[in-house]
């Protein structure tokens, strides 16, 4: 019974270390975003090569700020016109993410030469 204990216990601590130091939380996030992302419209190739991007330079907590861009009451899946996806992007409320996320885009539609300005 010991034995077994003692087992779960490294078991947790092993997945609790990989998480934390290995990079397994990024892949966890990367996953999360490329399935926000999708669902929110953006085509599957597109938020694939996008969501590393996001999520390696972006917090949880932004990560959830981008989640204000959703349609609300009375707005379609998509804005009308510029206006409406202005308004949008201002309910973010932090440049960084609206940043991070525009140069994720640009980059992965114009093959990385936004990576470098």
């Amino acid at each position: 019974m010991r034995k077994l204990l003692l087992l779960i216990l490294l078991v947790v601590l092993g997945v609790g270390a990989w998480l934390y130091w290995g990079g397994g939380m990024q892949i966890v996030t990367e996953r999360s975003v490329k399935v926000a992302l999708v669902e929110a419209g953006v085509p599957e190739k597109q938020a694939e090569c996008m969501a590393p991007r996001m999520a390696e330079r972006l917090t949880p907590q932004q990560l959830r700020k981008l989640e204000r861009v959703a349609p609300e009451e009375g707005e379609g899946r998509l804005p009308r016109d510029a206006g409406e996806a202005l308004a949008r992007i201002r309910r973010v409320d932090d440049p960084e993410a609206v940043e991070v996320t525009v140069r994720a885009a640009a980059a992965c539609t114009f093959g990385g030469i936004f990576d470098k300005l």
